[in-house]
């Protein structure tokens, strides 16, 4: 087998059960099984769609800081209560429980890895957008 780099900005990278990886193009199809590892390029709050809270019903998923600077934010779980803010830096992470809705502001441009699996996953626009 000839082993090849991998550009993790424009792959999808599924991660199997047994243990086989599988790279290839980047799709939106949230259906798909196995756990997905997905890193980008992120200039603006638009790249991490900040406008809108997002969920994944069937995982954990860690969200990992590359490079720069980035908030994550957790959606309160019951009326009258604050968003949470996670601060992360460069060579930080964070894990979002299990169906709980979170999104991403950016402080400067950064680099973002996270990794979950996608199947079910939701966005819904924020009220205060």
């Amino acid at each position: 087998m000839t082993v090849t780099p991998i550009d993790l900005f424009a792959s999808s990278i599924r991660l199997h059960q047994g243990g086989r990886i599988h790279a290839g193009k980047r799709t939106g199809d949230t259906d798909q099984d196995g756990w997905q590892l997905t890193a980008f390029h992120a200039k603006t709050d638009a790249d991490v769609h900040a406008g809108h809270w997002e969920v994944h019903p069937d995982a954990e998923e860690i969200v990992s800081c590359l490079i720069g600077k980035i908030r994550l934010y957790l959606r309160p779980e019951h009326p009258g209560q604050e968003e949470e803010e996670i601060r992360l830096v460069a060579g930080t992470a964070a894990i979002v429980p299990r169906g709980r809705w979170h999104r991403i502001e950016l402080d400067i441009p950064s680099n973002i890895m996270a990794v979950t699996l996608p199947r079910g996953s939701r966005l819904e626009k924020r009220a205060e957008a």
